[in-house]
């Protein structure tokens, strides 16, 4: 999931091609769905994005009562709305009312604390939990930002990979080459710096070991000289999320692709360029996520990649969730104040039925 910030925005409006009481307010590149009128181009207004948790009072001063997701009606999420997706909130919450939008815009303000808003985490299910231990020496993993809300992290032309964003949840691998000490986390509880008591039980543990990936990053780190090596891999399947990709999550083996490797070394921790990783990958035996695009950056073409059917199993079993974009060379972001890496996410997937989002 990407960071959650509620922040001040200048809208652009579009006409809605499909409803005359409707328009669009364009965030970013966000599409968020407006009563016709509401704004004008140029107005500033709060965006509130998709997985955000609103309170009560909240939800009733907009006049979103029982319109929301989730058990409590509460939940911000993208839907389609006469044909158009929206994402998102715009509104002008009267406990604002006395601030200057644009000025906390230039500051950067999150309205979050301040408007009770909390971001939504989903319980994790029980083969997907374990007991966590403090583990300090854990390479954790960032949050990947939507280039909707980003768009301009990347310059046109510049040459990228873009890696098939698969539908699991996130396992993090590091191995400390001092002592042997492996470390295995979920993201959520990787980002707490807690990692799980080894447990073949535990989804995370069988992939790791069931592919090898301790094997493969001794061999990292005797290749770079890595005093920690990272290995940020998806798992999935059926049993994981919605979404199978003809492998069986649950089972000995579950699916598993490595996106990711960061090399701890004496100038410091750095990650494994793009345009370098599907062969060092292949190199010491780990899955690679599959490349579906490498060549200039181009954001229509992208957006279009990012539709479609998965490619894993070569059978296009279930929808594309999107793509995950890199420099082909690594790169810091002053955008993004980090790594220059940002998601496509696929309509399809924002708005199939009965998803789920496991960190």
């Amino acid at each position: 999931m990407s960071t959650l910030r509620v922040t001040a925005e200048r809208l652009t409006i579009l006409a809605h091609p499909n409803a005359d009481a409707l328009e669009l307010a364009k965030v970013g590149l966000f599409h968020a769905v407006v009563a016709k009128g509401a704004y004008r181009t140029g107005d500033w207004a709060v965006y509130i994005p998709e997985n955000a948790l609103l309170p009560d009072d909240l939800i009733e001063e907009l006049g979103l009562t029982g319109r929301l997701a989730g058990s409590k009606a509460n939940r911000v999420r993208p839907l389609r709305l006469r044909g158009e997706i929206s994402q998102g909130i715009v509104c002008r919450p009267t406990l604002l009312d006395d601030r200057d939008l644009a000025a906390e815009h230039a500051t950067g303000t999150d309205f979050t604390e301040e408007l009770g808003i909390t971001k939504w985490v989903p319980v994790v299910p029980t083969h997907m939990d374990g007991t966590f231990v403090a583990a300090p020496d854990l390479l954790r993993w960032i949050e990947i930002e939507n280039i909707k809300r980003y768009p301009d992290v990347f310059v046109p032309g510049e040459p990228v990979v873009a890696t098939e964003k698969i539908h699991g949840s996130a396992c993090l691998y590091t191995l400390v080459t001092a002592t042997g000490e492996e470390f295995v986390s979920s993201k959520g509880q990787g980002g707490k710096n807690l990692a799980l008591v080894a447990d073949d039980e535990n989804l995370y543990w069988r992939a790791v070991r069931t592919h090898a990936v301790g094997t493969a990053a001794r061999a990292l780190a005797e290749r770079f000289g890595a005093r920690r090596v990272g290995v940020f891999g998806e798992v999935f399947g059926t049993g994981v999320q919605d979404l199978g990709y003809g492998e069986v999550g649950r089972s000995e083996r579950p699916g598993y692709a490595v996106f990711d490797i960061a090399l701890d070394m004496d100038e410091g921790c750095r990650w494994v360029d793009a345009a370098d990783l599907p062969g060092l990958l292949a190199d010491v035996g780990l899955p690679a996520a599959p490349v579906l695009y490498e060549g200039p950056y181009d954001e229509s073409s992208l957006f279009a990649a990012a539709e479609g059917r998965e490619t894993w199993s070569g059978k296009e079993l279930n929808i594309r969730e999107g793509l995950v974009v890199r420099p082909t060379r690594e790169r810091f972001s002053e955008v993004l104040v980090g790594r220059a890496v940002a998601k496509f996410v696929s309509d399809a997937y924002l708005t199939r039925k009965g998803g789920t989002e496991y960190e």
